[in-house]
């Protein structure tokens, strides 16, 4: 029961399901997700990794869910880091926050936000920051969030069409990831983490 009560309060393992984040996180990997980040009136930055609830923005808000039992077993074995993270929740990089004006591409192909290029040193490399072009103002209360492997990334960019156009509405950030903690020969913070991906893909590129 503590590790339960641990798990829906404070941090949660959340295991990578995908190359989606990579080279920052590598399927398999377990993140350690901190659900107090924004519980006292912070909200999320742009260039934080956060997981989230994908009903209502990246699914049909009547998506189901586990079923009771199922549900239960599920949250766990997540709160072991001993399961998948469900369907329905996906981790992601803030690109723009409530109020932001969010572009792609400029003239050297980078992604703008309020007419700043990003240097986006943690994508994967061989990518380009987007193949799909956009121009959106992120309304408040709301994120845009995208993957660090941009070429095998489900994220705001595919949901342009639904209601928010593909942003994620603060309530159902469920927190920020803050460290790597498994395997331990990877164990690091996500900002260190970042640095890291960053190198080697210079080193790879």
């Amino acid at each position: 029961m503590a590790v339960l009560l641990v798990g829906a309060f404070v941090v949660q393992p959340y295991s990578i399901p995908s190359s989606s984040m990579a080279p920052t996180l590598k399927v398999g990997d377990r993140v350690l997700v901190n659900k107090l980040a924004y519980r006292f009136g912070d909200r999320p930055e742009r260039g934080e990794v956060v997981v989230f609830e994908g009903r209502g923005s990246f699914l049909p808000s009547g998506t189901a869910g586990s079923g009771a039992l199922s549900g239960l077993l599920r949250r766990f074995g997540s709160a072991l880091g001993l399961s998948d993270p469900a369907d329905t929740e996906y981790v992601k990089r803030v690109i723009g926050v409530g109020g932001d004006r969010v572009r792609c591409c400029d003239q050297r192909g980078r992604l703008a936000v309020n007419g700043e290029p990003l240097t986006e040193t943690y994508l994967h490399p061989g990518d380009e920051p987007s193949v799909v072009r956009f121009d959106i103002r992120v309304p408040e209360g709301r994120l845009w969030v995208m993957g660090d492997h941009r070429s095998a990334s489900r994220d705001s960019r595919d949901h342009l069409g639904l209601p928010g156009g593909g942003t994620v509405p603060l309530d159902r950030v469920i927190g920020r990831a803050d460290w790597i903690a498994w395997p331990h020969a990877r164990w690091t913070t996500l900002s260190a983490g970042t640095e890291r991906a960053a190198r080697e893909a210079g080193a790879h590129g």
